[in-house]
Parts: C-alpha cells; structure tokens; sequence
C-alpha cells in the first residue's frame, strides 16, 4: 500500500531535486529496508509555494464545513482499512511492538473523526452591542500556510494531531516526518490523495530539519508552525518565527514525576510505573522517568519494580511475544550509554539494566538496551535533571506531602505527571498543585482527542487536541454589520455626538481615539 517513497508536493509524487535519498533502518536489526527521497531547501520552498497557491488561489479555504468532514472521515475511513499495513510500517519503522503500533493507529482514526464532528459543530459566536440594528459576530476562519514537523517516536499518531485539524479548519499545509521514521506519513499521505485532497492542500516533504528547517521557517509566507521535538531545535525555530511574527506552537518533551504515596494501590502502582516509563522503550514524551516514592514504602517498591522490570520481554517488535522493542537507532542507544556512565559517576545506585541484554534471541545488530532503573538519586543529578528519552527510571524519596509536591514540580519541564494514592483529600491537593499540562491520578499515560494536550514551562508553548488544538489552526475575526446606518456627523456643527462626551469618559488617551 505504502505505494511511493517520493515527495508529494502540489498533487505530484515527485523525486527530490537533486536526486538525493536518504536508508531507512529497521531498528531491530540495524539493516536496510527501504529507501526514499531526501528533499532539498528548494523542494521545501516549491512545497510552500504550493500550499501558498493553494491558499490564496484554491477552493479548500472557502470549501464548506460539510464537505471538510466529510473528508475526514474519507481519510478515517481508509486509515481503519489499511490499519494492519500501516501499523507494521510503523514496528519496522520505529521498533515499538506491533500491538503498540495498532494502538497508535486506532487513535489515528479517533483524532480524524474528532475533528471532522467538532468543526460541524463550531459556530460563530454572536455579540450583543446594545443596538438591535447591528449585527455582531466573531467568526473563527482558517490562519494560512502551516508547516507541520512530528517526531519520530510517534510519527504518524503526531503527524495526525496536527494535519486533521489543519484540513478540518481549511488551512492548507507542509507536513515534515521526522527523516528516521517517515514511511507511515508517506503511506497517509498516499490515502489523503485517494480520498480527495486537492492538489497543493498537503504536501510532504522528507528529510533532515537541519537541512529543511531554514526554508520552512525562515519566510513570510507560512502563519503558523507546529513543532513536536527537542528543547534545542523548538528554541530556534521559535527564534526564527519570531523575525517574521509568525504564530507557534510547540511541543518539547518533559522530565515528568510519577509520585506514589504509601496508601497507593500496591499492585496497580507498580504495574503503572513501570508501563509509564518502558512502554515503546521509554522513547516516549510524556514518559513517566522520575519515580518520587514515600520513604517508608520506598525500598520494597523499589525492590518490587526491579523485579517486575527482570521479566520484560525484549524483542523484535513484530514478534508478538515481545514486551518493548528497541531503541530507534544508534544514536539514541549511544546516549543511553552515556547517561548510564554519568549516572555512576554523580552517586546513583544501578538496580537493574544499564546496557544491552543478555538475551541471545535478538537480532544482533539491533540498539538493544535493557529497561534500567537507579535508586538513590536526587536533582543534582543530569540523570534527574535532563529528557533521556529513553529506558531509564530514576528513584526519589519523600517523606511529607509538600516534599512531593516541591519535587514534582522541581523541573524545567511541565508536560505530564502522575499521581498514586488512595487518599481522595491528597489526590485533588496534588493534582491541583502540580504544574504540569496533564496530570494522571491513579492511572498513567492516557489521554484522548477530546482533550487539551501540551505542557507549562520548557515544555513547550500552545496546545494539540481538544477544541484549543482547532483554534490554534484558526484566527478569530469580529464582523460589525449596521443593518441601518446613519451618518455620525461627528465633523459637522449640527448633530454632533460630542457635546454629549464627557472629559471624564475619555480613558484611552488626550485625544480619546481608539487603537
């Protein structure tokens, strides 16, 4: 089904400009397995320039909110009946389990049938001025040109957050997959054009951000950005959309605290940690790293999570037997390797893990790295402090509520956190308290299409998901209407209104004008 590993920019599967292609890996075996086209700067420039036409020019903008629907569910509908095939791109794309990736692909359809039902029922907001003869609307109309940049972790689940709702608020748009994990957002791309999507509307580009990130962000003719990534590249795509007033929004990761009270559910909580922190390897934003643990529980739950973590099951994502997969490529297995040394070396204890499996079952050129966990460890520490991105749990102590919450919050990030007690008073004292975007309370790392999604601090800035994540595709614009006008006469002697102005009413400036 996957079809094309070309380009797709204003309705054309096309070759990059200069020929360039870039190996996609198979990260369970480190092997080859399908080559596509490596875009160049000029080919992000000729996709805007599309996506500009088709914009200014094209009829999507205008097209009724019916028919945006309808397309959605058009491109839904063909995600559910190429679900398996996709889901497979995805294990051998980013080496989660296969059972993973069919999740990922539910929830793909889940956020195209969201927006499809709430731009249907979005509606122009009426505003009462005090004068039956004026009709007052604020109307929400589609930004413009949208560049669309997702990870690699979850590239077509990503990618979905922001294209449904760009086409369900009529923008036209460039969407960029991370170059490590491109083949499911070429293969959706593939379906958009079957189910209809005019030429120029979407298009796809493929290739490294450090090549393609100055064309697609540094010009005036995109409006909005969407940014999911690191801290470093959302700093300077930030930077460079502020030259040009460009709106953003960006998503950044997060250090995120999963804090267990001693009157937590035993058995739920440990299964809850451990799912937070080594699902899809840990390779996750939202990952729950940083275990804080009441000190009088603390030793036998760590005891029990080290455990548990003894009998995953590490393997290739497509055999269903497999737990968690690998990592999604050398470099990332590289910084593992040394967050492990740094680890060490500032004091923390190694429980379990720390390098690559015993094992033998594994294809042995695949960035195997056992699900690891460090007690003792504390803030000072980079292993505390830093996104490792990875599967690595870290343990903290606390013996007061306050210490919880102080360390819970003692982060740079603010993208998720989690909550275990049974104690109803602490769970709403807690998760009020914690400044953090989404906040789990005896449960960890569910979320849904219908909800706000996004984090405080460097986690990032505007929101995916839920009605905010439409309107961050929208501009809001107030219609003034006198349905029966009369002259002002406000530079005339007779009939003038400003004998009826008081100094006193005058609050703007000396002049009394408006901005």
């Amino acid at each position: 089904m996957i079809g094309e590993t070309q380009l797709y920019i204003d309705g054309r599967w096309r070759h990059a400009s200069d020929g360039s292609t870039r190996d996609i890996v198979n990260p369970a075996t480190g092997a080859t397995f399908m080559t596509v086209d490596e875009a160049t700067p000029a080919d992000a420039t000729a996709a805007i320039t599309a996506a500009r036409r088709a914009f200014d020019h094209g009829e999507w903008p205008r097209t009724p909110v019916a028919e945006r629907a309808a397309l959605l569910r058009r491109i839904a509908d063909l995600v559910a009946a190429n679900r398996a095939e996709l889901s497979r791109l995805e294990t051998l794309d980013t080496g989660k389990t296969l059972a993973e990736s069919l999740i990922d692909l539910t929830d793909v359809e889940s956020v195209l049938r969201y927006y499809a039902s709430l731009v249907e029922v979005t509606a122009d907001r009426a505003v009462d001025v005090g004068n039956p003869a004026v009709i007052s609307r604020v109307v929400r109309e589609p930004i413009g040109v949208c560049v669309l940049i997702a990870p690699w972790n979850y590239p077509l689940l990503q990618m979905s957050w922001k294209i449904a709702p760009a086409l369900a608020a009529g923008c036209t748009m460039v969407a960029k997959p991370s170059e490590v994990t491109p083949l499911s957002t070429i293969a959706f791309v593939l379906l958009c054009e079957q189910a209809g999507v005019a030429p120029g509307v979407l298009n796809l580009l493929q290739g490294a951000g450090s090549s393609l990130g100055p064309a697609l962000t540094d010009t005036d003719d995109v409006d909005f950005i969407s940014f999911t990534g690191g801290l470093s590249t959302g700093r300077v795509i930030s930077a460079t959309a502020a030259q040009h007033i460009t709106k953003v929004a960006v998503e950044l990761g997060g250090k995120n605290p999963h804090i267990v009270f001693a009157d937590a559910d035993w058995e739920s909580a440990v299964d809850l940690v451990l799912t937070g922190v080594f699902l899809h390897s840990g390779q996750v934003c939202s990952a729950g790293t940083r275990v804080i643990v009441e000190e009088s529980i603390a030793d036998d739950f760590v005891d029990a999570l080290v455990t548990a973590t003894s009998q995953i099951r590490i393997g290739d994502g497509l055999d269903p037997r497999s737990a968690t997969g690998p990592l999604v490529s050398q470099a990332q297995l590289d910084k593992m390797t040394d967050y492990v040394a740094s680890a060490l070396a500032e004091g923390a204890v190694l429980r379990t893990g720390g390098g690559a499996p015993e094992s033998a079952d594994r294809h042995p050129g695949g960035y195997w790295f056992s699900p690891t966990i460090f007690d003792h460890c504390d803030r000072s520490m980079r292993i505390v402090r830093e996104e490792t991105f990875g599967p690595i749990l870290t343990v903290e102590r606390f013996t007061t509520e306050a210490q919880a919450l102080a360390l819970g919050n003692d982060t740079d990030y603010g993208l998720a956190a989690g909550v275990q007690t049974s104690d109803a008073a602490v769970a709403a004292r807690m998760t009020r308290g914690l400044r953090h975007g989404t906040v789990w309370c005896n449960d960890f790392g569910y979320y849904t299409p219908a909800a706000e999604w996004g984090g405080f601090g460097k986690s990032g800035n505007g929101r995916e998901l839920g009605p905010t994540g439409l309107a961050e595709y929208q501009e809001t614009k107030h219609i003034w209407h006198n349905t029966a006008p009369t002259a002002p006469r406000w530079f005339t002697s007779e009939g003038t209104h400003r004998d009826d102005i008081k100094n006193d009413d005058i609050r703007n400036d000396d002049t009394g004008q408006h901005g």
